[in-house]
């Protein structure tokens, strides 16, 4: 190569959007956490104000028999590291926003994302509630605080928001609501609560003599 003729490129520099606000002084790491296909992109990606990092590729026939697919029979891709975003709440606190992969053949690369975390989102699908039973108790294992956001699919039976707490065995502190997360007001609701909780932790911590 002849290195004498070689012209450096230009590249652009971050988008405006993209630059974290010179009023931030606290950062939060969320996860977002729930079985395969709850929807966990999908919010990343309705409510960052940067360009989102995904790691989504296409299905093959190799998770045949492995993936349970039972109701997200149509999903043609699927996350398998991790999901990437940023919102800012208000001019000083900003959410790191990363997702998790749904399938359990991945769950292994939870716990570098939960490293640093404060809190998670858990995402519900009520076709599928049998998968968040080991997504909370990983969750609790850690002792990790988090909310439970029920996901609002077009096909997904409907039902009150207490029936619901009682079927996943939920204490009656752990915050719970409705959600569509392709929704950017809605996903940010959900993450207001998250963070609400979290701050009611932690005057209750430092109110205990």
């Amino acid at each position: 190569m002849d290195y004498e003729s070689f012209e450096p490129r230009d590249f652009p520099g971050p988008r405006p959007q993209d630059t974290l606000p010179e009023t931030a002084t606290t950062a939060v790491k969320i996860v977002i956490v729930g079985g395969f296909g709850v929807g966990k992109t999908t919010m990343v990606r309705s409510v960052s104000e940067i360009r989102p990092l995904t790691t989504e590729e296409t299905m093959t026939r190799a998770g045949e028999g492995i993936d349970v697919v039972t109701g997200v029979e149509d999903k043609t891709e699927t996350t398998v590291a991790m999901d990437f975003g940023r919102i800012s709440l208000n001019e000083r606190l900003v959410l790191y926003l990363f997702g998790t992969p749904g399938q359990e053949r991945f769950w292994f690369l939870w716990n570098g994302l939960f490293d640093g975390a404060l809190g998670a989102v858990v995402l519900v699908d009520t076709r599928r509630l049998e998968v968040s039973f080991d997504v909370i108790g990983r969750l609790e294992e850690r002792g990790m605080p988090f909310v439970v956001a029920v996901n609002a699919f077009p096909a997904s039976p409907r039902h009150e928001l207490a029936e619901l707490r009682e079927a996943l065995d939920l204490p009656p502190w752990i915050p719970m609501l409705d959600c569509d997360v392709r929704n950017r007001s809605s996903s940010r609701d959900v993450l207001l609560e998250l963070t609400r909780y979290l701050h009611a932790m932690t005057l209750a911590d430092s109110e205990t003599p």
